[in-house]
């Protein structure tokens, strides 16, 4: 396996860790990786599909996550905020190392586009300690 695929395949296997989720309640698709301004900086942009009343787990990223809801519905719980609902047609901005979950509070499942903007080889994503 070529080292991109290679750190794509353990990113994708530390998220799911990171979630404390089965892969059937959260699926999370890489759609494009690349450099980005920024020293030693790339963007991960990834579909996201979360099953009704699946939680992704606390976790963080090392750089910024920015999404956009296409369908459904959720919770978004970042610590020292209050629960947020976010729904279709919105979007979140979590910055870089702040401990975030996540809750479908739905009964469809709840699709996003996930854009990381991270430190190159780096996991992508990590539990909250």
């Amino acid at each position: 396996m070529r080292q991109p695929h290679r750190m794509l395949a353990s990113a994708a296997a530390i998220l799911l860790l990171a979630s404390g989720a089965a892969s059937a309640q959260i699926k999370r698709t890489v759609l494009q990786k690349g450099d980005v301004s920024g020293e030693n900086r790339e963007a991960v942009v990834a579909q996201v599909e979360v099953a009704p009343g699946a939680k992704a787990g606390r976790h963080t990223h090392p750089g910024d996550e920015i999404s956009y809801i296409q369908e459904g519905e959720g919770e978004l719980l970042i610590d020292g905020e209050p629960p947020r609902k976010v729904k279709s047609g919105e979007a979140f901005i979590i910055p870089a190392g702040k401990v975030h979950d996540a809750h479908n509070s739905g009964t469809a499942p709840m699709k996003l586009v996930g854009v990381y903007v991270v430190r190159k080889g780096e996991p992508l994503a990590s539990p909250a300690k």
